[in-house]
């Protein structure tokens, strides 16, 4: 089955950037709305991998979205680990290199193997979304985000690796380089109206999907608000009203 046939509602991942407590409160609140967690660093680093069981037993699949970034020996082994732990989605920086992320790819692999587990997709981080133009140029890239982008998107793609994470201002020029079944993944997404926080390369979901995004990204919109199911669920109704 291609993404395209997966329906859109379970295509977003919900990023639970907070604290274990909050974030398994959240899981049991969005438990049968939405499919897809995003484990960030500041939840994997409290409790370890034993947070991907906890959202496997809800019912999730889980992005751990570590974004790898060391010498290819370290990443083969953590790649592996991650894979042992039951991860259904990994990271990688781009920026790393073709070697790294070949290792990364392969490590994910033998994780996998190893451990009798399915082998999570492995993406590579393209430009935070976070990042704009006048950012790259302060630590020394010379070329514009977009330009970025591709170039590292292109070395991605060489290594092997299963996807990229983009802004989804850069998806439909990836979705094009990358071919149909790669995957998009895109943050910096935000429903119309709401506040964009630390992002800067955004747009809506329905825009996002439309650009060529396999699966998008919402944070906040959903985790901040009173009700995150009933916001989830308004996300997911739009999409489908368009």
């Amino acid at each position: 089955m291609s993404f395209g046939e997966i329906p859109r509602r379970d295509r977003i991942i919900v990023a639970l950037d907070c604290a274990a407590g909050e974030a398994v409160k959240l899981g049991k609140q969005l438990s049968g709305h939405a499919a897809w967690v995003k484990v960030g660093m500041t939840l994997f680093y409290e409790v370890g991998p034993a947070i991907i069981r906890t959202f496997h037993d809800m019912g999730f699949e889980v992005f751990v979205d570590l974004k790898l970034h060391d010498i290819p020996h370290q990443v083969l082994g953590a790649a592996s680990s991650l894979a042992a732990a039951d991860a259904d989605l990994i990271t990688v920086h781009a920026a790393g290199g073709p070697e790294m992320m070949r290792q990364a790819a392969a490590g994910a692999t033998r994780g996998a193997a190893l451990h009798g587990t399915t082998r999570p997709l492995v993406c590579a981080v393209t430009v935070l979304t976070s990042m704009d133009d006048a950012d790259l140029a302060e630590i020394g890239v010379d070329r514009p985000v977009a330009e970025q982008v591709v170039s590292l998107a292109q070395l991605a793609k060489e290594a092997g690796l299963d996807g990229v994470i983009c802004s989804p201002k850069e998806a439909t020029e990836l979705r094009g380089l990358l071919g149909g079944d790669a995957a998009v993944i895109t943050p910096g997404v935000r429903p119309a109206g709401t506040a964009t926080q630390d992002q800067k390369r955004i747009t809506t979901p329905l825009a996002a999907f439309e650009s060529g995004a396999s699966h998008i990204v919402i944070g906040r919109p959903v985790t901040g608000a009173a009700d995150p199911a009933a916001a989830f669920d308004e996300i997911a109704a739009s999409l489908e009203r368009e």
